[in-house]
């Protein structure tokens, strides 16, 4: 089923301080990805920079920049991040895959920083041989892509649900991570929390939010989490699967979610769905959008 048509020439409603949104399409160029936030309600969104399960870059020329930009300004919204390539493996083992990996990881910092995007959201990798070599080469990767790029585009590390050998389903790795990062460079490492990741890892978000937290503050620091994947998941705590539901209607049900959003702490974090957008790909995110923003007001009644 195509993405919707993005809306033209509309803007998203302010809301103070909520950057709230969707992972929203680019089909027909990034430049309609901000219309495309407006018409599902977002104050912020997720895109790709390129076709996510291609190896091949796209070459953004000046007037596609500048239609971004511009229809990015003119949106309203209040916040924008990306995500690299499912192709990429920066704690590859095979020389070949890491190169062409270094490559596309610096295209896609290129690119971030040429539309004005602040930070990518990327995929620890998978460390295939050896955990402790998988860390090295992907935080030597991280740095080499970090200075060959042009600009300070962050990048922010996304936990993972556990699943065969990747890396970051432990709040101790995504540490290390950052801290194998160059210091001259660390300033520019952050994370994304993905609620199903987390809980299939088997942090009990649903069970014991208040100890997750405390973990990631004590392991990783609070003020290194900078973006939210809100997405409810489709198997049981810690499944060590990746299979993302909508909110409130999978294993971690509503509460997890209630909580975030009404959590001093996150307030002017960026909070993204990446649940399953059904088949005009926005009544569900509209729907969802709405429960979420209900749970933030508190209120009793049932939000669909």
């Amino acid at each position: 089923m195509s993405p919707s048509r993005p809306a033209a020439r509309k803007k998203a409603t302010p809301k103070t301080h909520e950057r709230l949104g969707a992972h929203v399409s680019t089909q027909g160029g990034v430049q309609t990805a901000p219309a495309r936030g407006v018409d599902i309600g977002a104050t912020a969104i997720q895109l790709f920079t390129k076709t996510p399960n291609q190896w091949r870059d796209p070459v953004l020329d000046g007037v596609r920049i500048a239609e971004f930009r511009e229809a990015y300004a003119e949106s309203g919204l209040n916040g924008v991040v990306a995500h690299d390539s499912y192709l990429i493996n920066l704690a590859s083992p095979e020389p070949g895959l890491t190169a062409r990996s270094i490559a596309a990881f610096v295209a896609e910092l290129t690119r971030c920083h040429q539309l004005g995007v602040p930070a990518v959201v990327s995929h620890p990798g998978n460390y295939i041989d050896e955990r402790e070599a998988g860390l090295q080469r992907n935080a030597q990767a991280c740095a080499e892509a970090l200075r060959t790029a042009p600009g300070e585009v962050m990048v922010l590390l996304e936990t993972t649900a556990g699943t065969g050998t990747s890396l970051g389903s432990r709040f101790e790795e995504l540490a290390e991570l950052r801290e194998r990062i160059p210091d001259d460079l660390r300033h520019r490492i952050g994370f994304c929390a993905d609620t199903c990741h987390m809980y299939s890892a088997g942090y009990d978000l649903a069970g014991d939010y208040d100890a997750v937290w405390a973990a990631w503050d004590r392991i990783i620091g609070l003020e290194h989490l900078r973006c939210f994947h809100l997405n409810d998941s489709k198997t049981p705590f810690e499944s060590h699967r990746d299979r993302h539901e909508l909110v409130a209607e999978g294993s971690l049900g509503a509460e997890p979610f209630r909580r975030i959003m009404r959590d001093e702490r996150f307030n002017d974090l960026i909070k993204v769905l990446e649940t399953p957008k059904g088949d005009d790909m926005v009544t569900n995110d509209r729907r969802m959008l709405r429960r979420l923003r209900g749970y933030r007001r508190g209120g009793q009644k049932a939000v669909r």
